[in-house]
């Protein structure tokens, strides 16, 4: 039996893409043993056949690279796997390890992570700039050393081949659509709109609950946790704050169940220069629920939206045009109805995970032969 490890040093040991996708797809295959170390203080358990080891929490981003990285690393070799599959940038170091001690590595690029640095508008631009250059140089180093890297976007993927002769592929985050329900009851609906997912600034929180200010006495089910404690005091002083009803994180079922109660879903990010390739996990999700979408008008984005012909594209800064797109579908319930069902119809020939589950197994297979 193969010995699979998957390594995090950062996302929660439930994460949507690692744990649910990855993991609990693999280990699915008899001849799979699937493990994931995770570092977030809950102990160690057996969940749908993954056993997941916990090499403790630690407060503080230095801290954690770097205790952290150690005790993943510690925890990885006591393993003894075959195949190593990491999912954070810091833990580039532990593939490195690894390859020395003859592991076959994988590394999962989530995000662009140069351009992700990029964004970051709490950096002086300067050190913007020589992080990311610096952090390209690395990741271009380390990654040549590997045996594949796993994209979480085709533009990514892109990227990459560019950089490196290992087996690349692009494995997308897209939803199991057994997750959701296959009718959309829309007269079961309440008039309201969704945003899941985390909850930032630049995320569009402050423009969608302004937004609500100048819509129809519209609610706003919102489900997520803020990560800005100086931007949820501000939201929470506006106005249009009395028409939300803030849900906290919440489980997979009762994510589907939000997306039931919902006529639209938003994904209204800021347009920042690492989400100009991104495919935003949300948006598939709210196709998949059969839910019309009111997205960002990002090229990429718009492309998909209206391809599919599942909702509507907005000015992201802009309150009112967010306002006027939950107004229309709100009020337009049959063309509303359809952008759901054509969302959906979307997933189910492209976007879902079922597609996805099969290029990681054929990843997988390719490495051990």
């Amino acid at each position: 039996m193969t010995k699979i490890t998957h390594l995090t040093s950062a996302h929660p040991r439930y994460d949507t893409r690692i744990f649910i996708k990855m993991c609990c797809s693999l280990a699915k295959k008899e001849c799979y043993d699937v493990s994931l170390v995770v570092a977030d203080a809950q102990g160690d358990e057996v969940k749908s056949g993954v056993r997941i080891f916990d090499v403790g929490k630690k407060s503080g981003r230095i801290r954690r690279i770097l205790g952290t990285t150690k005790e993943v690393f510690l925890k990885a070799k006591s393993l003894e796997s075959d195949i190593y599959h990491l999912h954070d940038p810091e833990l580039l170091p532990v593939g490195l390890k690894l390859k020395k001690l003859g592991k076959t590595v994988i590394f999962d690029a989530h995000e662009d992570l140069p351009k992700q640095i990029l964004g970051k508008s709490y950096l002086h631009p300067w050190i913007r700039h020589v992080l990311s250059r610096l952090m390209a140089m690395y990741e271009r180093y380390a990654c040549g050393k590997f045996d594949a890297i796993v994209t979480a976007t085709p533009y990514i993927r892109d990227k990459f081949s560019e950089i490196t002769n290992a087996r690349i592929v692009d494995i997308n985050n897209f939803p199991i659509i057994t997750e959701f329900k296959e009718d959309i009851s829309w007269r079961e609906k309440e008039d309201a709109v969704c945003y899941i997912g985390g909850i930032a600034r630049i995320r569009g929180i402050v423009e969608i609950v302004k937004a609500l200010e100048y819509t129809d006495n519209i609610k706003l089910l919102l489900a997520g946790k803020f990560s800005e404690i100086e931007t949820e005091t501000e939201v929470k002083a506006c106005a249009g704050w009395q028409h939300v009803e803030e849900l906290g994180f919440l489980g997979r079922k009762e994510v589907a169940e939000v997306l039931h109660r919902s006529k639209a879903g938003l994904v209204t990010l800021h347009p920042i220069v690492n989400y100009q390739d991104a495919l935003p996990v949300k948006m598939f999700e709210y196709m998949a629920a059969g839910v019309p979408v009111i997205s960002s008008d990002i090229t990429l984005w718009r492309r998909i939206v209206e391809e599919s012909s599942c909702g509507l594209c907005v000015d992201p800064l802009d309150p009112k045009a967010i306002a006027e797109a939950i107004n229309y579908i709100v009020s337009h319930p049959q063309e509303a109805e359809q952008m759901g069902r054509n969302g959906q119809k979307a997933v189910l020939i492209k976007y879902n995970w079922g597609i996805e589950e099969q290029k990681l197994y054929k990843l997988y297979e390719g490495l051990l032969s």
